[in-house]
């Protein structure tokens, strides 16, 4: 089973837009620490009931099937958080997607059917879920107050606070 480190960006059924983001020029690496880390091209994909795109680094997640045999980055939580940091960075020249988050498979966080069904206004408000990114239109369908800030115009998020040492980081 792999888990993957990502960007993970739902374009709902805005294929324009998803190719668009596809198809923009990314940056070829990310710095994290001493280490500099490539990127896989961004994969396009249709789920059921929308297009999803992921931009993954390269050999960061464990039992990625993109990253065949590479050795795997030991990174710790801090240099996992300057990877997330940058990956945000890069959302922020998207336009026209519903939601999107960094971090381990963060898919089951950008469904809005999901979202609606598997959590209340509250718990998506408390802050719990630092990083998701939502469209000022979904963001206004679910009800959610003022604890998500702008992320860019049409966007709003409650900040990525990076992530935190465990089993998934060398620290």
């Amino acid at each position: 089973m792999a888990i993957c480190f990502e960007l993970v960006v739902n374009f709902g059924d805005n294929a324009e837009a998803a190719q668009a983001a596809a198809l923009r020029r990314i940056p070829s690496v990310l710095e994290a620490g001493a280490h500099l880390i490539p990127l896989h091209r961004p994969m396009l994909r249709t789920e059921e009931s929308h297009i999803e795109l992921a931009i993954l680094p390269v050999a960061v997640g464990h039992g990625v099937l993109a990253d065949g045999s590479l050795p795997r980055f030991r990174l710790t939580a801090a240099e996992l958080s300057e990877v997330g940091h940058q990956l945000y960075t890069l959302l922020a020249q998207f336009d026209g997607y519903v939601s999107a988050m960094v971090g381990w498979d963060p898919e089951s966080y950008l469904d809005p059917g999901e979202l609606t069904s598997d959590w209340t206004p509250d718990e998506l408000s408390d802050g719990s879920i630092h990083g998701l990114v939502l469209s000022e239109e979904l963001h206004a369908e679910l009800g959610l107050g003022d604890r998500y800030v702008t992320f860019q115009p049409g966007y709003r998020w409650i900040p990525y606070r990076g992530e935190k040492a465990g089993s998934l980081s060398a620290d």
